[in-house]
């Protein structure tokens, strides 16, 4: 009987490496099968010997295949044990290969944006940002290195929770659990970027309105000829009070939409960016179209 063919550590930890550049070789047929190919490489090496076994494998891998490419991972650990069981004689054709990583990169897509490109990487960012703007080095070294370790971590426990589960984890995907993780991530980082929104979008206009005629009594009336020691401290007394020193009370835009609702404008701008985004505006343009107009703004002295 011969001996049962196995991935080893190693041989799993190359993979693991190698997808890391899944996006490596991306195309618009097939989006990442080249990817998706090169990091099985050395797993195919492993269990199949013969050139025609290993062109065959190869062949199968170079199918459509596109997700998050973080996600990927646990698809990569179910694949491996797919073709080390078909490497041992088991009946397992490249349908039902193909068809459980069809299967698994649909539900498991939606999980990666909410998860890493809006909670975890907007989260970092903002340590990092906060940190780097103070003058302190760690902020762009906690953002390299969290990012990272978070990320690698990720792929490699992932795809071994999905090697060593095997062909069952893709029962797991009919239930709710993938459905949760992606509503309760979406939440998380809509509410961390809402955060950075107010921190980080400041929008200053600079154009003055018509003054505003103060009532008595709303301004501090100052006496005509000597003060007096008491009189003074009676002025002091209403400006600490907080009334105004004139009778004409200054209004600008910006003071106006402060009252209204702080960082309105700011916001503003936010959702029509993310409005250009959905209508497909390249994400340079939207760049440069604000250069230009906070430009042409200063100058006419509206900000």
């Amino acid at each position: 009987m011969a001996e049962k063919l196995q991935l080893s550590k190693s041989d799993r930890q190359k993979v693991w490496w190698r997808s890391t550049f899944l996006q490596g070789s991306w195309n618009y047929e097939r989006m990442q099968n080249l990817g998706w190919a090169y990091a099985l490489i050395p797993a195919i090496k492993k269990l199949y010997t013969s050139k025609e076994d290993r062109s065959a494998a190869l062949e199968r891998h170079l199918e459509f295949f596109n997700t998050h490419p973080y996600v990927a991972a646990p698809i990569i650990g179910v694949t491996l044990a797919l073709e080390e069981e078909r490497a041992n004689g088991a009946d397992i054709d490249d349908t039902a290969i193909q068809g459980v990583k069809i299967g698994m990169m649909g539900p498991l897509a939606g999980v990666g944006d909410p998860v890493f490109w809006f909670t975890v990487r907007p989260i970092l960012g903002a340590l990092g940002a906060s940190l780097a703007a103070s003058g302190n080095i760690v902020g762009p070294l906690l953002f390299f290195f969290g990012w990272n370790i978070i990320r690698m971590a990720f792929l490699w426990y992932t795809q071994e929770l999905g090697y060593k589960a095997g062909s069952e984890i893709t029962k797991d995907l009919s239930g709710g659990i993938i459905q949760k993780i992606t509503k309760g991530a979406s939440i998380l980082g809509m509410f961390i970027l809402a955060a950075l929104v107010e921190r980080w979008v400041n929008v200053n206009f600079t154009v003055d309105l018509s003054s505003t005629q103060l009532s008595k009594g709303a301004y501090i009336e100052f006496p005509n000829g000597t003060v007096t020691g008491e009189k003074l401290q009676e002025i002091l007394g209403q400006v600490a009070q907080g009334l105004s020193l004139t009778q004409q009370q200054a209004n600008t835009l910006q003071g106006q939409l402060n009252v209204l609702i702080p960082g309105l404008a700011g916001l503003l701008l936010t959702f029509f960016c993310m409005w250009l985004l959905k209508k497909k505006v390249s994400p340079i343009t939207i760049i440069i179209g604000l250069f230009i107009v906070g430009i042409v703004l200063h100058v006419i002295g509206w900000m």
